[in-house]
């Protein structure tokens, strides 16, 4: 393994071209070496040094490749996760892990098995906003934390089929898309919930693909944290509202690295994952008697942190940020949340 770490990434479609290319590309010990595209060489024009493969063997078979980035349709995650761990490969996996709790084990027993490096692309945990909740939740400047509210609204009314996150299948519907980083982040801030209370269902007509979830979160020290998403919110609430015993934080926006990275800039862009402050959340609290209200500067969020720490991780320098039992775990909610919607009632939480 020499100073670089070739990566071969499978699949450029939105999460591949989107996410994982021009942010990888931005650590300075990893190298794009090839990319797995069936129909087409896209990524040869903002990537000329790559090799465009057709098959993803090429990468297995290819000694060269050190870590393998599945960007795939969930639907393939378990498949070319397994082959790429059998041929010896460090592993990537874009989110959702896998459809089930049973196949994120199979697949963490693998890699521990053969001593590979394997995470999921929880990229979230890296937004500026959500950085900053995890920083005032630690520094405790609400008090004692009572409820929590994670929302995530978009609008979309029409449905379409063409998008496999919409189709009726594993790992499709906003719950596995959206939800599933919510509840990393909750299991990041506030860990294994004792109860969960779940309405998950598809509102938009033709609709075969959740489309909607509103879930309770129940934690034993009577912490309450929602977790919701629809996609027929055209008028956004607040993204992040938070209610302690000292006071509150409100926060509207969202992370602006993945709007940036549609319009084709990169990490290496000036200002990259600086919010305005026009987005910057409110605070108002009490600190040593004394009543504090006021905007607080949104943390600069950073993509890169994710994929310099799997570089490091790999070479032993340091501890991998997002584990795989950390990804199998917010999986393992989404299957709770499903069976509590279907049931009708409150679930204990066994992960």
């Amino acid at each position: 393994m020499g100073d670089k770490l070739n990566v071969g990434l499978i699949g450029y479609g939105f999460a591949g071209s989107t996410f994982h290319a021009p942010v990888l590309t931005c650590v300075p010990n990893l190298h794009l070496k090839k990319v797995v595209e069936r129909r087409s060489e896209k990524s040869k024009a903002k990537y000329p040094w790559v090799e465009i493969v057709k098959d993803a063997q090429d990468l297995f078979q290819d000694a060269s490749i050190d870590i393998v980035v599945v960007a795939t349709p969930s639907t393939d995650h378990v498949e070319l996760t397994k082959e790429a761990l059998l041929a010896g490969k460090h592993v990537v996996v874009e989110k959702p892990f896998t459809a089930t709790s049973a196949e994120a084990d199979e697949l963490i027993a693998l890699a521990k098995e053969r001593n590979k490096v394997l995470s999921v692309f929880h990229n979230r945990r890296w937004d500026g906003d959500y950085m900053t909740v995890a920083k005032i939740v630690n520094s405790h400047l609400l008090g004692k934390l009572a409820e929590c509210n994670l929302h995530w609204d978009r609008y979309n009314p029409e449905v379409s089929t063409a998008r496999w996150r919409e189709w009726d299948a594993p790992g499709t519907g906003i719950l596995y898309d959206l939800g599933v980083h919510f509840f990393d982040q909750a299991l990041s801030m506030f860990g294994i919930p004792q109860t969960l209370t779940a309405d998950v269902g598809i509102l938009r007509e033709g609709g075969v693909a959740t489309d909607y979830f509103d879930i309770k979160l129940r934690y034993a020290d009577g912490l309450r944290v929602s977790v919701k998403s629809s996609k027929l919110n055209r008028e956004p609430g607040p993204r992040y509202v938070l209610h302690g015993t000292l006071g509150s934080f409100v926060k509207y926006g969202i992370d602006p690295q993945e709007d940036a990275l549609k319009e084709g800039k990169t990490p290496r862009t000036p200002q990259w994952g600086k919010e305005p402050q026009t987005l910057w959340g409110t605070l108002n609290t009490a600190i040593n008697g004394l009543n504090v209200t006021g905007q607080i500067q949104t943390i600069t969020g950073s993509y890169t942190a994710y994929y310099q720490n799997i570089a490091d991780g790999v070479t032993g320098r340091a501890e991998l940020a997002v584990k795989p039992e950390e990804a199998r775990n917010a999986v393992r909610l989404i299957e709770l949340a499903l069976e509590s919607s279907r049931l009708g009632k409150t679930l204990d939480v066994i992960l």
